[in-house]
């Protein structure tokens, strides 16, 4: 005969099912938070991935999603094929490289020398007045920009003109679009950037800076010897998150600055697909594009996040 007790004793399972059950209603409030944000990936991330069959079809829509003619890789293949291919990959990564080397070390920067204020209420004063920015939308950081360097009547060209010099077409010209692409992005992003940056410097060991102090270490070799270090994983991680979105180049704010005369260097895959896919009505085509987008994006995370773990980052996978 068994043992009664050993019998009556809970297997193991059913001790970490109770253990889960505990945790969960210990931390409840912390997942009920956690919902919204759930539910809005859920809804507006993974559930519309169903349309990513849209390329593979040739969509009419009085046919339907379902109904639709089944086409394969022909919108892949028109795509790669079309010259005008070349064009916005070379557009594309051009403005993403811009924004990766001139606009990505500013809000580390930033950070730094916010930090080494001593001055609390002008810390704040400053975070504040770069935080602004941010909150304007990109129709109002194109008409500030048209309001200083237009040529009729531009505080920009008015000020050439006035010391006898000739008004440049700053907003008309291919030469200028990158420039100015890259610098509203610049002043519109770098203070609201410095927010990961300032906690993760908050995170630092004062203790670390006093020893620094005794061995005779001055500001400088305290920023590259403690402070660099420090948050170099969360530059790291920043740096894979940023090359996962490396394509996305912004559609709004290009869209608002170009023109027929700067198309040439401004075209990107974010305007292409919204003059193919809205303008034109050539949703399958638009969507096999997005789909080629999303996936150079998926590489580069991953690439990315392999090279940061063979150097001995943590990385986000």
């Amino acid at each position: 005969m068994g043992n009664p007790l050993a019998a009556s004793k809970p297997s193991m399972s059913a001790v970490f099912r109770r253990q889960k059950l505990k945790r969960l209603a210990r931390n409840r409030w912390l997942y009920i938070m956690l919902l919204p944000g759930l539910l809005y990936f859920i809804t507006f991330k993974y559930v519309p991935m169903y349309g990513i069959l849209l390329a593979f079809k040739n969509y009419q829509p009085f046919l339907g999603f379902v109904d639709s003619e089944w086409v394969g890789m022909k919108h892949f293949d028109r795509f790669f094929g079309d010259p005008l291919f070349w064009k916005l990959l070379k557009n594309t990564f051009v403005l993403a490289a811009y924004n990766i080397l001139f606009f990505f070390p500013l809000p580390i920067v930033l950070a730094l020398m916010l930090n080494e204020l001593r001055s609390q209420t002008y810390k704040k004063t400053i975070q504040t007045l770069v935080y602004i920015p941010h909150f304007m939308s990109w129709v109002v950081i194109v008409s500030i920009a048209y309001l200083f360097f237009t040529t009729e009547g531009g505080l920009v060209n008015e000020a050439i003109a006035s010391v006898g010099g000739e008004k440049i077409q700053f907003l008309l010209s291919p030469g200028w679009f990158r420039t100015f692409i890259t610098g509203e992005v610049m002043w519109k992003e770098t203070g609201w950037g410095t927010i990961i940056f300032l906690a993760a410097l908050a995170g630092v060991d004062t203790q670390l800076y006093e020893a620094a102090k005794i061995d005779g270490a001055g500001r400088m070799r305290q920023l590259w010897h403690i402070t660099l270090p420090a948050i170099r994983s969360t530059i790291v991680i920043l740096l894979i998150l940023r090359l996962g979105n490396f394509l996305d180049t912004g559609f709004e704010q290009i869209f608002l600055m170009l023109n027929p005369l700067n198309r040439e260097v401004g075209e990107v895959f974010d305007t292409y697909v919204y003059t193919t896919g809205i303008s034109q009505g050539e949703y399958s085509y638009s969507t096999a594009v997005g789909l080629f987008k999303s996936v150079v994006g998926l590489v580069l995370v991953f690439g990315s996040n392999f090279l940061a773990k063979r150097f001995g980052e943590e990385g986000i996978l």
